[in-house]
Order: C-alpha cells, then structure tokens, then sequence
C-alpha cells in the first residue's frame, strides 16, 4: 500500500514483558506503525518491537539483510511491488505448513502472489489494494456527464477527457497512471507483468503498446498537467480540483479526507476502471527471514496481524484494505462515507478484489518495471517512438535479468 512517508527510524516496545515471552521484531514502513501500536499489546505472549523506516530505505536494506544473511526483523513487511524480486531471490521461511489451513481465508489472486516459483508459501497478504478510479463529482454529474457512459472503455474515458478540455480541466494529473493501469490489469491468464511463464520478456506485446498509446493521446491531446505523483504540485492538484480523476488502490480515500486534501469531501466518488477492468494497485505481505530466531513467535505474529479483527482494525485505522476476505460480510462494508458524498464505497473495492486474477511475480520485476517506466518517459517527455522505446527496454531487460 502507498503511504505518506515519514523519515527516520523509530524503534518501540508495544507489549509487556512476561519471563516466558519471545522477543520479536518487525521491519515495516509507515503508516503500519500506527496498526501496530493498536493492535501488538493485545500480543501479551511476545514482546513485540518494531524498526520503521521509510517505504525506500525499508526496501534497500532488507534487500542487503537478506543477501547478507544478517540485520533483518524476525518479521518484515513488502510492498506487493516488490514481492516477485524478493521471494524469489530466497531467504525466506517457507510458510506453506503454517498457512495451508487459513489460506482459503484471504483473496486467491494475493495468496498465489505470495508464491514462490517452486510454488511454496513464502510471504502471506496483510491488505489489498483493489485498482479502482477516483473521480470529482463536481465534474461528473454535476456537469451532466453519465460516469457509466464514461467508463464504458478507454476510448469513452478519453472522450471525457476531451470534454473536460473545453471547460479548462485536466483529465488527471499524469498520464502514465493511465499506461500504468492499463499494463497492470489487463494481464495474461499464467503471465507475470513483464515476463511469460518461461521467462520472456513481454514489454513490447499489444498489452505494453495499448497502454503508451493511450497515455500519449492523453499527453498530446493536453488532457494531463503532467504533474509527478507524491509531489505537492500533485497534492494542490487534489486540493485545488486541477484534474477530474485518479486511478489509484482504494487506499487513496485515507490520504485524501485524513491530509491530502480534506476540505473537498463531498466532491469526490469512486468507480469501476474503465472497460470493467479488475486489478490490484499495492497491497502489502508479510514474511520471516530464514535469519528470524524464533520462527514460532515470528508466525503468532503475523498471524495475529491477519486475523479478520485486526484486518478490520487495519481497514479503519490506515484504510488498509482487507487480505481477509471474511471481512466483507462486516457491517461497516454497508456504511455510507461521507467524504465520498455518501456512497457505499467498501462494497465496491470487495467486489473488485474478490474479481482480480492472480498474476505470477518474477525475478526480475523491480529491474522490468524500472526500465519500462523510463520507456514510457521518453514517449511523454521526450518524443520517442513507441515501439522503439519499448524494444530498447526489452533489449536492456534481455540483458540485466538472466
């Protein structure tokens, strides 16, 4: 799940010590440090500490405590983007004889996501983040335009786009959200992101191509302020009304009524993507190092963590979208949200997660990714053709994942 990101490392003591209790230690990023200091003192067997540091530095340096063997938590928390580099590289306890019994529990497509490719268990999902479209009602109905006619496919969505224009208001504040979106959820049965099932890189397929085209018409048609995501130009842009939607996880709703912009409560909806696409946008696992001391312990954690009470705690302390899909029976999924101008928004965000497809990690995600987004760069900003910056970043991926 994205988060705002705080700088610095805090490290806290949350149970009290009994003369039988194990220590442990969970390396996360915020905001699960406000999860944690809810839920952990229920935890009384265990003392519980954690090490939170920012969503990049966490990465870094469990990627270096694992190739190390050493300095990682007895629990660590991944984002989803990182999951496929991760449990494959190894270094991980195999969680497959802890998990099998509550397995059925938790949303299909995250639990295989937690896989590795010998098809072991090796990190379990902690929340979700169901892709959906944030939209300003102000500019929706309110201006007379139908938001099932608008979502009716891509094609429809940029239409809108280009009626927005006319009035002076952007579609959204970047158009590779709308590159990204459509490369994420609209993958292969058996397919990883950026690679088949043996391995082949698929960056230049008609997925890749589609999803530059439509960022590009969006850019060139001057529907997008071109504005960099977790900026405060992107932040004012929310705050301001500077563009009508932003595809996002369902996660987004925390930040936009609790900091981001919540003075525009009532002006905002949320709807199905475009074309009835399902995917997954963030989410978060979690796993033990083969390093952990006490496996055990490590387990009751993470366990106590993805119990359906504190799943629930986790939905409306940090709008961490459930991993438990026993959940979505609870009252609260019925509540109407004010921010959202009352809508029933949690029944939404379920069905789309309890529709997306499981989509197979691999290795060499983080290296197909960061290249693929420096592809779709130079389209937008620079002016290079679509096919040819998708074949040098399939030339480069050739080279740098074996």
């Amino acid at each position: 799940m994205k988060m705002q990101l705080k700088a610095g490392v805090a490290a806290l003591t949350l149970a009290a010590a009994t003369s039988f209790a194990a220590d442990i230690r969970i390396d996360g990023f915020p905001d699960y440090d406000s999860q944690l200091n809810l839920i952990t003192p229920s935890l009384t067997q265990h003392n519980v500490e954690m090490l939170m540091n920012n969503h990049g530095d966490h990465h870094n340096k469990l990627k270096t405590n694992l190739a190390t063997g050493s300095g990682a938590g007895d629990v660590v928390l991944i984002d989803v983007g990182f999951i496929g580099s991760f449990v494959n590289a190894g270094g991980f306890v195999d969680l497959t004889d802890f998990y099998k019994d509550i397995a059925g529990n938790y949303a299909d497509y995250a639990v295989q996501a937690g896989k590795g490719n010998d098809g072991k268990q090796y990190a379990v999902p902690v929340d979700l983040g169901p892709g959906v479209m944030y939209f300003r009602r102000d500019y929706m109905e309110d201006m007379g335009f139908d938001l099932d006619e608008v979502m009716t496919d891509w094609d429809t969505y940029l239409a809108y786009g280009e009626e927005l224009k006319k009035k002076d208001i952007l579609l959204i504040g970047n158009a590779s959200a709308i590159a990204v979106a459509y490369y994420r959820f609209n993958v292969g049965k058996g397919e990883g992101l950026y690679f088949d099932v043996d391995g082949n890189s698929l960056v230049t397929s008609d997925r890749f191509v589609r999803a530059f085209e439509l960022a590009k018409a969006v850019r060139d048609g001057g529907m997008d302020g071109n504005i960099s995501e977790w900026t405060e130009d992107w932040y004012a842009g929310f705050r301001e009304g500077k563009f009508a939607t932003q595809m996002s996880g369902a996660w987004l709703l925390g930040h936009l009524q609790n900091w981001m912009a919540p003075e525009t409560s009532g002006n905002w909806g949320v709807s199905h993507l475009p074309d009835g696409t399902y995917g997954t946008w963030g989410g978060s696992y979690l796993a033990i190092p083969q390093q952990a001391k006490n496996v055990s312990a490590a387990w009751d954690l993470i366990e106590h963590m993805i119990s359906a009470e504190n799943q629930l705690a986790g939905f409306k302390n940090i709008a961490a979208f459930p991993a438990h899909t026993g959940t979505y029976s609870d009252a609260s999924f019925d509540e109407p949200i004010e921010f959202l101008r009352g809508q029933k928004a949690r029944a939404l965000w379920a069905d789309v997660a309890a529709n997306i497809n499981p989509v197979t990690p691999m290795n060499g995600d983080l290296i197909a990714e960061s290249l693929v987004n420096v592809a779709l760069d130079k389209v937008l900003n620079d002016g290079v053709d679509i096919e040819k910056a998708l074949s040098d970043a399939e030339k480069q991926i050739k080279r740098r994942v074996r």
